[in-house]
């Protein structure tokens, strides 16, 4: 399966919030404080947006390439003064997989650890980390 990643509109008027829209996905909107924040409610609508297309029944938009977005005379006004980036499409499938990964014991005792200060289990700590590491 392919990784697909949606071509996303970044806008900040003086005095407000960053905003995120998606070209290829009409109604899927975000925003965040820092750009960063921005980014990651971005990922989440975006998964949000495409389970409730999904659910109704709905065509999920394929996304379209940078060049072809920068291209659209429908956007013109959409990109003016908008900084571009690319989000990826992470499907929360509302179900969890067993799975068997090798660690260095040394690691692995990092993560445990790390996933006890947070209040985490050792997967609930690992699918975050990889959600980080996918969006960045």
């Amino acid at each position: 399966m392919r990784r697909l990643r949606y071509i996303a509109f970044i806008h900040k008027d003086p005095d407000s919030i960053y905003g995120v829209s998606f070209p290829d996905m009409p109604g899927c909107i975000s925003a965040g404080v820092t750009i960063d924040e921005a980014v990651r409610n971005a990922v989440e609508a975006l998964s949000g947006h495409v389970r409730m297309l999904e659910a109704d029944g709905d065509q999920v938009p394929s996304p379209r390439d940078f060049d072809a977005i920068m291209d659209d005379p429908e956007f013109t006004g959409d990109r003016n003064g908008a900084m571009t980036t690319v989000i990826p499409l992470i499907r929360d499938r509302g179900s969890t997989t067993r799975i068997n990964v090798s660690f260095d014991l040394g690691l692995l005792e990092a993560i445990d650890a790390a996933a006890r200060e947070r209040g985490q289990t050792r997967s609930a700590f690992l699918a975050s980390a990889a959600r980080k590491e996918i969006v960045d």
